[in-house]
């Protein structure tokens, strides 16, 4: 059975940057279209990865601990973290704003960590188990991540909200930064990882290793 050329055996490379398929036969190290590095593979893939994700859990714990707002209503002011502003909302009949505060900032980053885990912890065993699953377990951690500053924006809606109709006043706290970090880190953790290096074998690194070389 004839097997289509790889890549690498074609001297093509990605650009990281554009997603422009570039020949390396004139060792080439500039995309021709946008000027950036040229690589094989990302640098440092994994050990990124890992840095990215572990900054991440670190700024989970504060993000979920501190308070992320304070509201004033007819004088009184309390403090609310993540779950009890959940908890708040879910309390007074808007579930619907409780239930995507609670996806955002509780699910998401979540399921987020335990994917990239998966997904590192796997690479790093070369384990040839359910490649064409934990691909698709990639792509969609990228696909949720474009929806993990979505709490931020409904508490800023919120916000609005609350002194529009003139019913009190909310304020951002510290622990909204934290999560902020927290979003912004797991991000960087999933554009770190080279997803084919799930479908790579120790033949194929070695390969690798000598074209990044040279």
């Amino acid at each position: 059975m004839n097997t289509p050329p790889t890549a690498s055996e074609l001297n093509l490379c990605l650009c990281h940057t554009c997603g422009l398929a570039c020949d390396l036969s004139n060792r080439a190290h500039q995309c021709e279209r946008c000027d950036a590095p040229l690589h094989y593979r990302k640098i440092n893939s994994l050990t990124r990865t890992w840095a990215y994700l572990l900054a991440s859990l670190v700024f989970y714990i504060p993000a979920n601990l501190l308070p992320v707002m304070n509201t004033t209503m007819l004088g009184s002011g309390a403090d609310s973290t993540i779950m009890s502003g959940v908890l708040e909302f879910w309390q007074h009949g808007a579930w619907d704003i409780a239930l995507i505060i609670f996806i955002a900032s509780i699910a998401v980053p979540g399921i987020k960590f335990v994917a990239l885990t998966l997904l590192l912890v796997t690479v790093q065993r070369n384990s040839q188990w359910a490649r064409k699953e934990r691909s698709k377990l990639y792509r969609f951690v990228e696909l949720i991540g474009y929806w993990s500053m979505l709490d931020v924006i409904v508490v800023a809606l919120v916000a609005a909200l609350v002194k529009f109709q003139a019913l009190g006043d909310i304020e951002p706290r510290v622990g909204i930064l934290f999560f902020g970090l927290v979003v912004i880190f797991t991000m960087l953790s999933a554009m770190s990882f080279d997803p084919r290096l799930i479908w790579d074998t120790p033949q194929n690194k070695e390969q690798m290793d000598d074209a990044e070389s040279h």
